[in-house]
């Protein structure tokens, strides 16, 4: 699929890798980019930028956004959360709360848009998932269940929309140099240009899985090995 004269919409768009995407896709020659963000009063006025309310939790405005965007060619499921967790308390609210952002709300919006992803030509879907969808840290253990669980269903996803032409990316990549990893110290950051650069790569080869920096390259390597079932420093 091509980026340039492409209609996008990206979740998460006013921050961190949400507007890394925006800026990239503008830089590739999307004719349009929907920021669909909580509060489009954060979204940075610019040209070809159209902000759009959208909690990707809430099924209401998840239908809204269906409504008001019936050009879509690209969809780019980028929002997500982790929440406050220590290594000695699992919580079963972080759970619930990551599971709805990051596993379900892909999920809701990916269906919801597909019938006009369709009716456009195919199109494309980009889901973020992580290197944590395939190993588990002492903090992170909600968290990586919610990555793992997105992963599961982008493959289940790409095989039900197949038949309409639709591509459906996975993106696995491990720390990224925003907001959310701000207080990590001592890991290595990708940089958010070089991660979207990447995923825009992918999608432009129908690539179904990019692999967005060194460590999810490693990861993936060491699947047979059992890398998941040894502690990770």
């Amino acid at each position: 699929m091509q980026i340039k004269g492409s209609v996008a919409l990206v979740t998460g768009a006013n921050r961190g890798l949400g507007k890394a995407f925006v800026q990239a896709l503008l830089a590739a020659g999307a004719t349009k980019v929907y920021a669909a963000v909580r509060d489009p009063a954060t979204v940075e006025a610019q040209p070809n930028v159209v902000p759009l309310k959208l909690d990707v939790t809430r099924p209401e405005d998840i239908a809204a956004a269906v409504e008001s965007v019936q050009d879509l060619t690209l969809l780019i499921n980028n929002a997500g959360i982790h929440g406050n967790q220590s290594k000695a308390n699992i919580s079963l609210e972080n759970l619930r709360q990551e599971f709805e952002t990051n596993a379900v709300a892909p999920l809701a919006t990916s269906l919801a848009f597909a019938p006009i992803l369709a009716a456009n030509g195919g199109g494309a879907i980009v889901n973020m998932h992580s290197a944590l969808s395939w190993v588990n840290l002492p903090n992170t253990v909600t968290y990586s269940a919610s990555k793992a669980a997105v992963w599961s269903l982008t493959n289940g996803l790409r095989l039900q929309l197949a038949s309409q032409g639709t591509l459906v990316v996975g993106v696995h990549v491990a720390f990224v140099d925003t907001d959310m990893t701000r207080g990590l110290e001592g890991v290595p950051k990708a940089s958010p240009h070089d991660v979207v650069q990447r995923v825009l790569e992918g999608v432009i080869n129908d690539q179904p899985e990019v692999l967005a920096d060194e460590t999810s390259n490693q990861l993936k390597q060491n699947l047979s090995n059992g890398v998941y079932l040894r502690p990770i420093a």
